[in-house]
């Protein structure tokens, strides 16, 4: 059909389309007087003390509830992995939450005053003798907590895990959101701040290890509880102290509503025929303008089906009504879920890496126990304390990883994050199998030994072997934290559309979480098909065990998650984004040249005129 009057409605449209990008500059120009460095001092606090606080709870809660609250330890561990599953899973709902309507800012302000107040409460409970059943040196015929007692430890924990939503997916990306991402310089000051982010939480998990836990051993719960309080509360002033620094991005509405609009729009159009030409597909900046502060997303040519949302139909060109997103749906829209679809193969390679460490942790320990623990006469290591040798290689790796390892790589690769982050993640899974093979051989030496001394037989027996050969084990999975833990985060951030990175950090927790749980499903199918004589996870004497066996089951289910990882990142196609031109003229000229040629992108001016040419190929 023809349109009226073209050379008006093609200077109406570059006006249009101009006074948008001029919007754009300005807040531009407003937005680079903040953010940047001096926020990160403000905004690292209340993750650091997050991770301080939940550190802390989860190294010797368990001896809290069994000691100070006299719970049963089947009863204390199950509230503690429901505490944990949690924990885990609420980080989606902070997310959602952040990205529909209340802005990652607001999000975090009010998670840290929830997680500030559950610390509160515990800590009343361990001051106050009416908030706990009274003391029992001896463990024997104690009087549990009663359930007004129980109720507070609920409502404590409860707060701390919907707490820990509010901050663990805003943290990162909001700290992320502070720097320009669009330029090569600070795109490399991005990949250092993920290093600098992962770094701290090192830090803050190391002190809560071992300063925490001896205040809480031996000073006592009241103070061992009461410091991550006064931590988080400082966090809460010093994080909305910041305030004025920040660079605080508007939602764009439920990213999951989004997604379904495009799904149902496809649906609907599942008949229509794709436009050999994308040009034809229908684009409107100015709708999106709210969810695409950084760039439009570009067309890709995978997942064509959802590409029917954004065909325009005759009745959508001569309508004079907005369009309705759930029959039409922009470019930018479509690309976000293809973006969305693309990343779920890489993410839920994460989810193996985390089942086949989720109980090595406490493997190590029991085998710990029965190793020789003196460094000298007098001293002996706490067997628990081992895992401060990962966190300390974690954190000296991440320093060399910044300072060595990226300027060396960038000579050859010219990526200015030194290797991709698909590469990094694939370097991490490596790694993390030959932890898994070292504690393999690990295990059969500390059995030659006590086969060697007729130990076998008393799994109360000290085997005259050193507990430090554990620590390589222990080493090398700080070294695979620093390459894949790292590299997760940074993919999820960089690969989802910017409306909805706090919905992508918080699948970081999700794969955890999940992980967790089907990492105790193996677990638990292990040692009930492995028999009773030869267990591979016996009940109480690890010696006659096949610990060894369980780490080849899992260091071959990490084979084949790396095999399928090589082959997703093989095939994933990153996210082309098209960002915005400095140069307002030539961007002028463009504007000229693609209204002139393609008239049907004046869809979004059909209020105004009534009519537009409509976008489809002859075969619709």
């Amino acid at each position: 059909m023809e349109l009226g009057n073209n050379n008006s409605e093609t200077h109406d449209d570059m006006s249009k389309i101009q006074q948008t990008e001029e919007k754009k500059e300005q807040n531009g120009r407003r937005k680079k007087k903040l953010g940047g460095i001096k926020t990160m001092p403000f905004i690292l606090a209340s993750e650091i003390c997050d991770r301080f606080a939940s550190s802390g709870f989860h190294a010797n809660m368990i001896t809290y509830l069994t000691q100070v609250l006299n719970l049963p330890l089947v009863q204390a561990s199950n509230i503690l992995t429901n505490f944990g599953g949690t924990s885990s899973f609420t980080p989606l709902i902070g997310a959602l939450i952040a990205d529909s309507f209340a802005g990652r800012f607001w999000t975090i302000t009010a998670g840290t005053i929830i997680y500030c107040l559950g610390l509160l409460c515990i800590t009343l409970s361990a001051i106050l003798p009416s908030l706990r059943p009274p003391p029992c040196p001896t463990q024997e015929n104690c009087t549990e907590a009663s359930t007004l007692q129980l109720w507070i430890l609920y409502i404590s924990l409860l707060l701390t895990s919907l707490g820990s939503g509010g901050i663990r997916p805003c943290v990162v990306t909001f700290a992320a959101d502070q720097f320009d991402m669009k330029k090569s310089s600070i795109s490399s000051l991005k990949w250092n701040f993920f290093n600098w982010y992962y770094f701290c939480m090192g830090m803050a998990t190391l002190t809560a290890l071992t300063v925490v836990v001896y205040i809480q051993d031996n000073v006592g719960w009241n103070w061992g509880f009461g410091i991550p309080a006064i931590a988080m509360g400082l966090s809460v002033l010093a994080f909305v102290f910041g305030s004025p620094l920040y660079v605080k991005l508007e939602p764009g509405g439920s990213p999951l509503t989004r997604l379904a609009q495009v799904i149902v729009a496809a649906v609907k159009k599942r008949k229509t025929v794709v436009p050999e030409d994308p040009k034809l597909l229908y684009r409107n900046r100015e709708l999106d303008i709210a969810i695409s502060v950084h760039g439009t997303l570009l067309h890709t040519d995978q997942f064509k089906c959802f590409d029917r949302a954004a065909i325009v139909t005759e009745g959508e060109a001569t309508s004079s009504s907005p369009p309705n997103l759930w029959r039409l749906a922009t470019v930018h829209r479509v690309e976000e879920l293809k973006s969305i679809v693309r990343m779920l193969p890489i993410w839920a390679a994460g989810i193996l890496l985390v089942t086949a460490s989720s109980h090595q942790h406490s493997f190590t320990i029991q085998q710990a126990r029965t190793m020789d623990c003196h460094i000298t006469h007098s001293f002996k290591f706490p067997p628990a304390s081992l895992s401060i040798f990962s966190i300390i290689t974690m954190l000296i790796g991440l320093v060399l990883y910044d300072r060595i390892f990226v300027p060396f790589a960038r000579r050859f690769t010219k990526n200015p994050a030194g290797i991709t982050c698909l590469q990094r993640m694939g370097v991490g899974f490596t790694v993390n199998i030959l932890a898994t093979l070292v504690s393999s051989l690990v295990e059969i030496k500390r059995k030659q030994v006590a086969a060697k001394y007729n130990m076998l037989d008393d799994p109360k027996a000290v085997i005259p072997i050193s507990v430090f050969w554990l620590v390589p084990q222990f080493c090398l999975h700080g070294v695979a934290e620093v390459f894949m833990n790292v590299g997760h985060l940074e993919f999820l951030y960089d690969q989802s559309p910017e409306s909805m990175r706090s919905t992508a950090a918080a699948l970081y927790w999700i794969a955890i979480s999940v992980g967790n749980y089907i990492g105790t499903l193996v677990v638990s199918l292990v040692h009930k098909y492995t028999g009773k004589e030869h267990n591979w996870l016996p009940d109480r004497n690890l010696n006659r065990g096949r610990l060894e066996y369980y780490y080849w089951l899992v260091s071959g289910i990490q084979v084949l998650n790396l095999a399928y990882y090589v082959i997703c990142a093989w095939f994933y196609t990153y996210k082309p984004l098209e960002e915005d031109c400095g140069n307002v003229e030539e961007e002028d000229s463009k504007i000229v040249d693609k209204v002139n040629e393609i008239p049907y992108e004046r869809l979004n001016e059909a209020n105004r005129h009534g009519e537009v040419e409509l976008a489809r190929n002859e075969a619709v």
